[in-house]
């Protein structure tokens, strides 16, 4: 019997929770997510832009890569990666990377008005290598991060009022995410490694990431506990080697923070976490291997809404954003026809919550120059 049979065989037909010897906070105890239907039903065909979506939803196409962006002289980079959405007087920014290696990555925006055309589009970073994901803070910044070897996270202004700050104190490994935890006061990071580790960096004043201490999350005996990392710098010992008992993920993707616990991703064993920080505890919320049809393959960015409701997109698969209940209810919210050479990425919703954006790294081309930002609006639920 494999793996995905025997852990399978654990699960499916079982109402027990598989916490994997961690205890789980009440509103988790279904652990791990389970394959059932949409809140939003069935995905209906194609439409013009090649997007399948439930009935009520609506796709555009907002940017293409090397392409102006309408309404605005900006060419959209390539590889568009990671994003989030700030409020802005009376509209809103979308914040976008570009996984462009050799200095060629960085970040731009789209501003929208409050009737959500775009009236702007601008660089907020410039010089970086292969930007991937990141994350918003509080403060209104955007955490950009280098998934790179000894790569950075770079503080950004979504405005482009002023200057990218890179932020070595947060470590140097392959950047994947970053969610702020406003309660601890912390900022959890992933690495997308193999053998990476989960992050939280303690600033030594809130609001200011420019100095504070880096911990990585350690294991033994089934109690986790949170160690200093002697040497952030990582160099000549990378971050991930230097704390005895680090607790390994492999290749950490996205990261999401809401109510106490951090959501986060790893594409090597295709699960989604949660990660207690009240109770300092941790559970797979996902796993393809514990649910029959599993529809989450290749995951990869994570979002989520007021009312519960994670969104996670796929690097490859088939090509959808699928939706986590609060009920532990996973399916499709949406799939993305004709572009088997792309991922999916940059899931993020506008401040009132009514409005998804997200992009195609590779479009309908598989290159690099040929990505596409979308948004879809409809009726996304406001209660469960």
């Amino acid at each position: 019997m494999d793996r995905r049979t025997f852990l399978r065989a654990a699960v499916i037909g079982t109402s027990t929770s598989v916490a994997f010897g961690f205890s789980v906070a009440p509103e988790a105890l279904a652990f791990p997510a389970q394959t059932g239907p949409s809140p939003y039903g069935g995905l209906r065909a194609a439409d013009a832009n090649g997007i399948m979506l439930p009935q009520g939803f609506t796709s555009r196409v907002l940017a293409r890569s090397t392409q102006t962006v309408p309404g605005t002289g900006y060419p959209w980079h390539s590889a568009p990666d990671g994003g989030a959405c700030f409020a802005n007087g009376t509209g809103w920014i979308y914040v976008s990377n570009s996984e462009m290696s050799s200095g060629s990555g960085g970040a731009s925006a789209l501003r929208f008005n409050s009737s959500g055309a775009i009236t702007g589009a601008y660089r907020i970073l410039s010089g970086t290598t292969r930007n991937c994901s990141g994350g918003a803070t509080p403060w209104g910044t955007w955490l950009s991060g280098e998934e790179t070897d000894l790569g950075y996270i770079w503080e950004t202004d979504p405005t482009g009022a002023q200057a990218a700050v890179r932020r070595p104190a947060l470590g140097r490994f392959s950047h994947e995410a970053a969610a702020v935890d406003p309660d601890r006061r912390v900022v959890y990071l992933t690495e997308d490694v193999p053998d990476g580790g989960f992050y939280r960096f303690v600033p030594s004043t809130w609001g200011n990431l420019s100095a504070g201490t880096l911990q990585v999350l350690r294991e033994s005996g089934g109690t986790l506990s949170w160690a200093n990392v002697p040497d952030p710098d990582g160099s000549p010992t990378r971050t991930r080697r230097q704390v005895s008992g680090m607790k390994v993920f492999n290749g950490g993707e996205g990261c999401y923070y809401r109510n106490g616990t951090c959501f986060f991703t790893t594409k090597g064993d295709n699960r989604v976490w949660a990660y207690n920080a009240v109770n300092n505890t941790i559970a797979i919320a996902y796993d393809d291997n514990l649910t029959s049809n599993p529809p989450l393959t290749g995951v990869d960015n994570i979002t989520g809404t007021a009312v519960g409701d994670l969104y996670v997109a796929e690097d490859g698969g088939t090509m959808e954003i699928c939706i986590i209940t609060p009920n532990d209810v996973v399916a499709p919210f949406l799939r993305v026809t004709g572009q088997s050479g792309s991922e999916l990425c940059g899931v993020a919703f506008n401040p009132a919550g009514n409005r998804l954006y997200f992009s195609s790294q590779r479009g309908t081309s598989g290159s690099s120059s040929g990505g596409i930002t979308y948004e879809v609006t409809g009726p996304f639920r406001t209660s469960v």
